[in-house]
């Protein structure tokens, strides 16, 4: 990672080393999953090489591999939505990035969006399949956090009527969403908020779930976060991620 990110979960920092252990381990896993030996365990290399062989596999046929799983976890998710009864809990990471401005980022991730960016989006961590944007419904197949399955939904950034988690007015700036299953059901969403600081800006990044979600896909998806947002800002502001 950069020496301009700083990465808070739970209050602690974390070091970007630790990040990068957390982002080769799943790189690996995700390798096998589509059929692939890692060629290295250079993070760049991995990086590489996943990103290659997503593109190579396209859409229809990692939906294809994952088509098992996708069923199980949709239903999973379904049922933990209905028996949470709109109650939600929250997995939530802090980023503090020196030397660069709220608003550049803001732009540039909205901008990914309009132009459906998918190369840039699939780059963010290794647990991303597939994430393509059409207007402002982006279509989402991953690993949340500690998830034994690959999971789908749709993230609306135009609908935040049930979202749980509150808009703190000292950040100004926020990409939020509500997130559905394929049949239209509010499984969760995202509020990610962002200010400017002295010599930098804060990202306060939350995934909302279900109440009745397992506690380890919590605390694994605050790695997923830190992980892909700090690629993202990375390469939002040309820097080296490594």
């Amino acid at each position: 990672m950069h020496s301009n990110i700083h990465v808070y979960i739970n209050d602690q920092k974390v070091a970007n080393e630790d990040i990068i252990k957390w982002e080769t381990k799943r790189a690996n896993i995700v390798l096998k999953k589509l059929g692939s030996k890692p060629l290295s365990q250079n993070i760049m290399s991995l990086r590489h090489q996943l990103l290659e062989r997503k593109v190579e596999l396209g859409q229809k046929r990692i939906k294809k591999i994952l088509k098992n799983e996708l069923m199980l976890s949709d239903q999973f998710a379904k049922l933990t939505a209905w028996l949470s009864f709109g109650l939600r809990r929250y997995s939530i990471t802090e980023i503090f990035v020196e030397n660069a401005q709220a608003e550049q980022f803001v732009e540039w991730f909205e901008q990914c969006g309009k132009t459906n960016n998918e190369t840039t989006m699939l780059a963010g961590t290794p647990d991303h399949y597939v994430i393509a944007t059409n207007k402002d419904l982006q279509e989402v197949i991953e690993t949340n956090g500690g998830s034994p399955l690959v999971a789908k939904f749709y993230i609306d950034y135009e609908d935040l009527s049930s979202l749980r988690s509150e808009i703190d007015p000292s950040f100004p700036l926020q990409i939020a969403g509500v997130a559905r299953s394929s049949d239209g059901l509010a499984i969760g969403g995202v509020r990610h908020q962002f200010r400017n600081e002295k010599n930098g800006f804060r990202a306060r990044l939350t995934v909302e779930y279900p109440l009745l979600i397992l506690p380890s896909i919590i605390s694994g998806h605050q790695m997923h976060l830190a992980d892909e947002f700090s690629n993202w800002i990375c390469a939002a502001f040309s820097w080296d991620f490594q």
